[in-house]
This record gives C-alpha cells, structure tokens and sequence, in this order.
C-alpha cells in the first residue's frame, strides 16, 4: 500500500510540471573559440613564405643523431646471465661438509652433501638447537658457531630468539579438568 501512495505523489500534476520545464528558455551554448584553418600544403609551397620547422631537415641535428649509439639487451638473456653467475658464486664460495641429516628423502628434496660456510640446513638448526637446549654448557654459542662455520652474532641471535621446541602446560581453571602431568 506504501508504494500505491508513494506512486501517486510522484506522479501528481505530472504533465503540468512536464509542460513547465519544456517552456522554459534553454540556456545557450558557449560560443565557439575561433579557430584559423591551418595553411594548406598547396598553398604555402606557392606562398614560399611559411617554413614548416618540424619537417625541415637540419644538418646540425643529423650530425647529432649519427653520434648517438644505443646498446640493448634482451631481459630474458639479462636474467638467465644473472642467474649463471650466481650458481657460479654458489660454487666457488667456500662451502663445509654436512654435519647432521635425517635418514631418507623426508621433505622429498635432494640430499645434499655439503653446504655453504655460514649457512645451516633446517636439520642442522634443529639439532643445534636441541643441543644447546639440553645441554647449554656444553654446546656454548662460541663451540655452534665453530662447529657450523656460523657467525657468532647470528649463532647468538638463533638461539635467543628461535625456540621451537618449547612446551608450556597451562593449568586448567576447575580441578576436575583432566591435565597432562609433567615426567
């Protein structure tokens, strides 16, 4: 019923308001900006008087184009370069044996055999980590950092701020709830 009323005063006296804004006095366009046609080709050879700059053949710039020698690469090429002398990097850095390794393919990676002076497998961290844990006296940032080829500032900052194998029991609110007792 709403939009019946509604209706009905959208379309109240609807032609009379219709005629209204037909008869009012339309507003008039701006005037055009006044354009001078531009010369045609016919008539300024016969004139000889107007000289186009722009297709006019100038010696000094000619002389100035037969300088320039430009150079260029294909990307495909520039990154398939730059990723040969990586790899070749890669080789020649100087690299260590592999201390530690999980038995088997379990990651479905290759099995390396030696890595580069300074950087660690995810085993190799792990294990390192685990190490330090159980035993911090004995396997010291100084004693991880030579045994891996590491930087001690790195060894320091692995061992402070990754801890993977951290198990916290919270202890339940009612002492009915089952809780995982502690070995």
């Amino acid at each position: 019923m709403g939009a019946r009323v509604a209706r009905m005063f959208r379309n109240f006296n609807l032609e009379n308001r219709v005629f209204r804004e037909l008869s009012k006095e339309k507003p008039r366009a701006a005037p055009r900006h006044a354009v001078t046609p531009p010369p045609s080709a016919a008539g300024s050879e016969a004139a000889g008087t107007a000289v186009d700059p722009v297709n006019q053949r100038s010696d000094r710039l000619l002389s100035h184009l037969q300088s320039v020698y430009v150079e260029s690469k294909d990307p495909a090429a520039a990154t398939a370069e730059a990723l040969t002398e990586v790899t070749q990097r890669d080789k020649e850095a100087e690299r260590r044996p592999l201390r530690f390794s999980l038995p088997g393919d379990p990651y479905g990676s290759v099995e390396l055999t030696d890595v580069p002076k300074g950087k660690l497998t995810i085993t190799e961290a792990l294990k390192a980590l685990s190490s330090h844990q159980h035993q911090p006296q004995t396997w010291t940032p100084e004693k991880i950092a030579q045994e891996y080829s590491l930087d001690l500032k790195d060894t320091k900052a692995l061992l402070e701020f990754f801890i993977p194998f951290q198990v916290q029991i919270i202890p339940p609110k009612t002492e009915t709830a089952k809780q995982i007792k502690a070995s």
